[in-house]
C-alpha cells in the first residue's frame, strides 16, 4: 500500500495538517479497501505546537520519512521566515535526507520556503501563496516561481498555493495515481470541487451575490446534462431568464470564469473521464462532450494539459 507520511513542524496550520489524512484516507478501491496509509510524524516524535491555541501529539519521529512513498509537508506559520539553509528548523535537513530518491514530495502553501531552503527546488518550477511571492523570489531566485497558479507539478516535487489549493494538489496526486473516477469519488465524499486545474489563478475576486440575486447554479446543472449540444451564451441566458449581459456578470461573479471558459473546462473534464474509463474512439468522445470533431478535442486537450488524447489514455491505462 502507498504510504503517505505527513511531517508536522512547529507552527503547523491545522487545516493544512488535516488535508492528507482526510483526502488520501478517503480513497478506496471498488471493494472499499484503502488505497493509502497515512501516518503523521514530527522531527523528534514530541508534541507539535500548531498555529492555533492547541498542540498535537504524534506517535512517530522523522525516521518515518525513510518509509514514505509520498511526503506531505503542510504549511507552518513560521516557514516564511526560512530564507536560507541556515534558517531551516533544526533537524529538518537531516530528516529530508532520509527520503528515498524516488519518494514524491508535496509542499502545501509556504512549505515551498522549506523545500527551497533545503535545495530541493533548485531549477524547478514551484508555487506558493501569492502574498509571499515577492518575498520568496528575493531569497530563492534559483526557483522558477509561478506566483498565480493553484499548484505546480514538477515531477518528483509538487507544490501548491494557499489552504484550499492543497486540496487541489492532493486530488491531483490521487488522480495521477488512480484516475479521475477515484479522485472524483474522494471529492464527492469530502464535498469539494473534483478538479481545478493547476494553472487556474489563485485569486479571483468574486463578489458575493446579494440575497435578491438569482443565481446561475441551476443553469450550470442544466448545461452539464447537455454538454453534447452546441450550447451558446444565449441558450444559457435564456434558461436563466436573464439578459446575456446580466447572466455573464453573475456567472463570472459566482464561478470566476466566463460562461464560455467554464463550458470548455467542463467538456475537457468529461473528455478526460471518458478517455480514462471507456474504449470510445476519440471522435466519438469529441461528439459526446460537445467538441464536435477529434481535431477540436485534440486542440482543447493539448491546451488544457499539454498532451493529445492518445497519450493521455495510454498514461492512465498503463
Amino acid at each position: 500500500m502507498h504510504r503517505v507520511v505527513v511531517l508536522a513542524l512547529d507552527g503547523v496550520i491545522p487545516f493544512e495538517l488535516s488535508l492528507a489524512s482526510r483526502l488520501f484516507g478517503t480513497a478506496t478501491d471498488a471493494d472499499e479497501r484503502p488505497l493509502y496509509e497515512v501516518v503523521t510524524c514530527s522531527l523528534d516524535g514530541r508534541p507539535v505546537r500548531t498555529a492555533a491555541d492547541f498542540s498535537i501529539t504524534v506517535e512517530r519521529d522523522c525516521t518515518a520519512l525513510a518509509e514514505a512513498d509520498t511526503l506531505v509537508i503542510p504549511a507552518s506559520e513560521e516557514f516564511a521566515r526560512i530564507t536560507d539553509r541556515n534558517s531551516l528548523p533544526p533537524g529538518a535537513a537531516d530528516a529530508l535526507a532520509l527520503l528515498r530518491p524516488d519518494a514524491r514530495i508535496a509542499g502545501i502553501c509556504i512549505a515551498t520556503f522549506l523545500l527551497a531552503a533545503a535545495g530541493l527546488l533548485d531549477g524547478r518550477a514551484a508555487a506558493t501563496h501569492w502574498r509571499h511571492a515577492d518575498h520568496f523570489r528575493r531569497h530563492y531566485p534559483q526557483v522558477d516561481l509561478a506566483p498565480d497558479v493553484l499548484f505546480v507539478d514538477s515531477g518528483r516535487i509538487v507544490t501548491s498555493a494557499g489552504a484550499a489549493a492543497g486540496i487541489d494538489l492532493i486530488l491531483h496526486l490521487i488522480r495521477a495515481d488512480h484516475g479521475s473516477a477515484i479522485a472524483n469519488q474522494v471529492a464527492r465524499r469530502c464535498v469539494v470541487p473534483p478538479q481545478r486545474e493547476g494553472g487556474q489563478a489563485q485569486y479571483v475576486e468574486r463578489p458575493v451575490p446579494t440575497a435578491t440575486d438569482a443565481g446561475t447554479s441551476a443553469t450550470r446543472a442544466w448545461a452539464l446534462d447537455r454538454l453534447h449540444e452546441p450550447l451558446q451564451l444565449g441558450d444559457l441566458a435564456d434558461h436563466a431568464g436573464m439578459s446575456r449581459r446580466t447572466f455573464t456578470r453573475r456567472f463570472r461573479a459566482e464561478v470566476g470564469l466566463s460562461p464560455g471558459q467554464w463550458l470548455t473546462q467542463q467538456r475537457v473534464d468529461l473528455a478526460r473521464h471518458l478517455l480514462e474509463s471507456s474504449d470510445l474512439p476519440v471522435n466519438r468522445i469529441a461528439e459526446r462532450v460537445g467538441f464536435g470533431t477529434g481535431a477540436s478535442l485534440r486542440q482543447h486537450l493539448h491546451t488544457a494539459i499539454g498532451v493529445p488524447p492518445g497519450a493521455y489514455r495510454r498514461t492512465f491505462r498503463s
